[in-house]
């Protein structure tokens, strides 16, 4: 005979709302920088200088550009999407923490993901505003996912809270 698993009960802490706010602030944050990187930082004529500077030829880089600038937009809309289910921080479930979780770890991943190239063509045609959005969303996400991680680990609980069964 199959018997219900008891529910968890769990009691917020002082840290419960602070974690939830910072979670939905940084959310705001992540969704616009990776828009902004999506689709107004990185475009066709960016690609293709990135790949003329990884030392690909200028009409391999022309032919190759497009296809790639579909993927990368595919995997920022992914992203934009899972930064915006930050913004459900405020109601406390756990599906919400765990998704948080993994989209920040993972888009932190970028930082050392993204070839150098990149950065550099993105430097070379916005200036230091080229890098800036993936300087934010993915060191910011690197932050956040960490803090989330330390009270994981500190509370054994998502957002900081307490069991109390």
């Amino acid at each position: 005979m199959h018997t219900a698993t008891p529910v968890r009960q769990c009691a917020p802490t002082k840290w419960t709302r602070p974690l939830q706010v910072t979670t939905v602030i940084c959310a705001v944050v992540f969704t616009i920088g990776t828009a902004l990187q999506n689709f107004v930082i990185v475009d066709l004529a960016m690609l293709e200088n990135t790949m003329q500077l990884a030392g690909m030829a200028p009409e391999q880089a022309a032919e190759s550009a497009p296809g790639f600038l579909l993927g990368f937009r595919t995997v920022g809309c992914l992203y934009i999407a899972g930064n915006a289910i930050g913004l459900l921080a405020m109601q406390g479930r756990t599906w919400v923490f765990w998704a948080v979780l993994v989209v920040n770890l993972t888009q932190a991943a970028g930082v050392v993901a993204i070839p150098p190239e990149v950065f550099q063509a993105s430097v070379e045609e916005f200036g230091f505003a080229g890098v800036l959005p993936s300087v934010v969303t993915d060191g910011g996400a690197l932050l956040l996912g960490l803090v989330l991680l330390g009270f994981l680990i500190r509370f054994r609980s998502p957002w900081a809270q307490l069991k109390t069964a």
